[in-house]
């Protein structure tokens, strides 16, 4: 095992031993495929996912996987899923009410006034949405679902346990987020963020890698948000 795989794991460990919501992207030099097949994925895989605001056991597992070049952010989840629900639909459909899906909510300078949010379902329909800001000292509730990350890459496959999902998110594209404070990251640029996942199967499960320790409902705590830290 190499040197930096083994510190990546003793840092992940300790993370969540902790609960310091400190998570390490490593870098990656392999040329990933977005496709959904997971068989030329090296970076290790996080979780399982938890109930989001009690970090209760999940009836199904969720797992996710994160890595970096200079060019793009790379992220896999895992899901076991007996009971998938859902279908392909068009591109910025409201699957986040109707199917089972991931989601990864990003908030670059940490403000908690600008962020975005991808969500993918199992059949490889996607959503990608601006949030501009939640808290009333800033107007309070607007999303904005016009907005497209540019070149934005997804695909998903059912497989025997459940489903898997990749995903591709240029760096390029996220300068455009008015007043998101977006700077390229480099090795030590750290993000707020957290993924999540919702499980409809047989009883409605709302997920995430790190979950609320204020025990609120709902996935728009972005002063909850972990903190992704790009490693080399």
């Amino acid at each position: 095992m190499k040197p930096n795989l083994i510190l990546y794991i003793l840092t992940a460990a300790l993370s969540f031993t902790s609960y310091s919501q400190n998570i390490p992207i490593p870098k990656t030099n392999e040329k990933l495929i977005i496709d959904g097949d997971l068989s030329d994925w090296k970076t290790p895989f996080l979780g399982p996912f938890v109930i989001h605001n009690s970090g209760g056991k999940a009836t199904q597992n969720t797992f996710v996987s994160l890595s970096w070049n200079n060019e793009n952010l790379y992220i896999a989840y895992r899901s076991e899923d007996s009971n998938i629900i859902g279908k392909s639909q068009p591109k910025d459909s409201k699957i986040y009410e109707t199917d089972d899906l991931v989601e990864m909510f990003i908030d670059p300078d940490g403000d908690g006034k600008n962020y975005f949010e991808i969500g993918v379902n199992a059949f490889s329909t996607h959503y990608d949405m601006a949030v501009k800001c939640i808290s009333p000292d800033c107007g309070g509730w607007n999303t904005d679902m016009n907005y497209n990350i540019s070149d934005l890459e997804t695909a998903s496959k059912i497989t025997e346990e459940g489903f898997c999902i990749e995903i591709k998110i240029p760096f390029s594209s996220l300068e455009k987020i008015k007043n998101g404070g977006f700077t390229k990251p480099k090795a030590g640029t750290k993000w707020k963020a957290n993924t999540f996942r919702i499980d409809y199967g047989n009883t409605t499960e709302y997920l995430a890698l790190q979950y609320y320790k204020s025990l609120k409902f709902g996935f728009h705590h972005p002063e909850e948000f972990a903190v992704f830290e790009f490693a080399e």
